[in-house]
């Protein structure tokens, strides 16, 4: 028994007349309903608009009234009518909770099921309650499928696929189980049981990309993230070793071989650094990297001009993520979402402080597999308290790409474009190139082709230090803000690349050595 029907066993047994379940999953509480039912010795009254009450509740023979009440009306007065002892279900029943009349008829109803043994539950996907039943009614809300029962609905699936289609691959290990499991973690028993359906039909087996497309459709319901597919891999990204290998030690923590060593799901990483060196790059690789799905929140999105709809949107965005979890959260340009927040009570009435606080909250207690990458440029717009430890697992600072972090930039991006990096002096272009990001380092590259393509010949080595002298690097436009910065990451936060002299360094004490000898 799960800690859900634990709880709800417990209000019914313990006789509350008003219960209300939040869950689009009307089929797997009903289930639940029709056990409780049995165990507690009640009879199950289900009410829909459509087809009013099955199995009807009987009425009193001497009833002689031809008057007709609204549906939701007559649902309620037929309530009065239960002589057994009874569980009542009303299905969709929010958008009447609104009518004064519905409203004074379960306050008049309350005290009658108190004293019975019945107990009425209202299923709905959304919560709507007014404020008149607020004291009178018990809110629960139905929980995602647990790891256990995904894992059971699975294996039924698989003994059903191969009884009755044998050309569908059946046998899978532990592990391919246990990547099944984490991926459909944060859908429902029904989107589970289509998915794998479209699975067997399209791939001839279970197939964990399968599932992640349907991840993609929750994200898109949503409207408030955007589910990015990431093409960008760990080899796209030039330097950065240090910040490489955190992530690579942290790969496969989100396994269960992980959780039964002990180790805690990683909550998130935070790259600060300067313009263009690679830091949107780095968080679109680290889902590459991990098999991961990657949601993009962009916090502009979360603001609406409706009172409360700002932190409503914000818990929805939450919710969406813990539903397709495991996965990683993408929040570009952190500083500038949450821009404003010391002077918010001024000049949005708190909105944004509000919506940060919810999200503050969220990172220190969440417990679902979200790990969150966020990236900024300018530190002195973050709030201080969303630095502190606990926050995120670490910060790492990425600087301006030393020299032969340059020759690696060159060479990926004329791979990219089918030049052979062999064919161009690259530490002659990462000399030249003292101060370049990554980016202007890539605006290099595309300059010289267009060049090239222009002369109507291949690109050279001496186009692109044409390149070279036309261009002034941020480096040079904003060195103070540059070396600012610099000062505050150099105890504050943990370098994403070795030091530049390290390998200089080695080789000179390894020449030492030699010579000695």
């Amino acid at each position: 028994m799960t800690d859900f029907e634990r709880e709800l066993s417990i209000l019914i047994k313990a006789r509350y007349p008003l219960i209300y379940i939040q869950t689009a999953e009307e089929g797997r509480v009903e289930e639940i309903l029709k056990h409780l039912a049995h165990q507690h010795g009640k009879r199950l009254h289900t009410w829909t608009f459509t087809r009013g009450y099955e199995p009807p509740i009987p009425a009193p023979a001497e009833t002689t009234s031809t008057r007709s009440l609204a549906p939701e009306l007559e649902a309620i007065t037929q309530l009065l009518r239960l002589q057994d002892d009874a569980l009542v279900v009303l299905k969709d029943f929010h958008p009447y909770l609104s009518d004064q009349r519905v409203i004074r008829l379960l306050r008049d109803l309350y005290p009658r099921l108190q004293r019975a043994r019945r107990t009425v539950i209202f299923l709905s996907p959304v919560l709507k309650l007014p404020p008149e039943l607020e004291k009178q009614m018990t809110v629960l809300e139905m929980p995602l499928p647990t790891r256990e029962e995904i894992a059971q609905k699975i294996q039924e699936i698989l003994l059903v696929l191969k009884a009755s289609q044998p050309e569908v691959r059946t046998d899978i290990t532990p592990q391919e189980l246990d990547e099944l499991v984490s991926a459909a973690q944060g859908l429902t028993m029904d989107e589970i049981e289509n998915v794998c359906a479209r699975s067997a039909v399209e791939h001839k087996a279970l197939k964990v990309e399968a599932i992640l497309s349907e991840k993609k459709q929750i994200v898109r319901k949503s409207g408030v993230l955007e589910y990015y597919d990431a093409r960008e891999t760990m080899r796209d990204v030039g330097g950065l070793d240090l910040l490489k290998e955190w992530l690579r030690k942290r790969r496969a923590s989100l396994t269960k071989e992980a959780r039964e060593f002990g180790l805690p799901a990683p909550k998130g990483v935070l790259l600060l650094g300067v313009q263009g060196t690679g830091k949107s790059l780095s968080a679109k690789a680290i889902a590459s990297l991990w098999g991961l799905p990657m949601l993009r929140l962009d916090v502009g999105r979360v603001f609406g001009s409706l009172v409360g709809a700002s932190e409503a949107n914000m818990r929805l965005a939450i919710r969406t993520a813990e539903a397709v979890a495991p996965c990683i959260l993408w929040i570009d340009e952190l500083e500038k979402g949450f821009a404003g927040v010391q002077g918010s009570g001024v000049s949005d009435s708190g909105t944004t402080a509000r919506v940060f606080a919810t999200f503050l909250t969220w990172m220190q207690d969440k417990r679902a597999p979200v790990f969150v990458v966020a990236t900024a440029n300018d530190v002195s717009q973050l709030p201080p308290e969303l630095l502190r430890k606990g926050r995120f697992d670490e910060i790492f600072f990425i600087d301006l790409p030393t020299p032969p972090e340059r020759e690696q930039i060159f060479a990926i991006h004329l791979r990219k474009r089918g030049r052979n990096p062999e064919n161009y002096d690259l530490k002659k272009l990462a000399r030249a190139t003292e101060g370049f990001s990554g980016a202007e380092i890539e605006q290099v590259v595309v300059a010289g082709l267009f060049t090239a393509f222009d002369a109507g010949r291949d690109l050279t080595t001496d186009d692109m230090l044409e390149e070279i002298r036309h261009t002034v690097p941020l480096s040079v436009m904003m060195r103070e803000e540059i070396e600012e910065l610099r000062t505050w990451a150099q105890l504050r936060t943990r370098p994403a690349s070795s030091p530049p002299r390290a390998n200089s360094n080695r080789r000179a004490r390894a020449q030492s050595k030699g010579n000695t000898k």
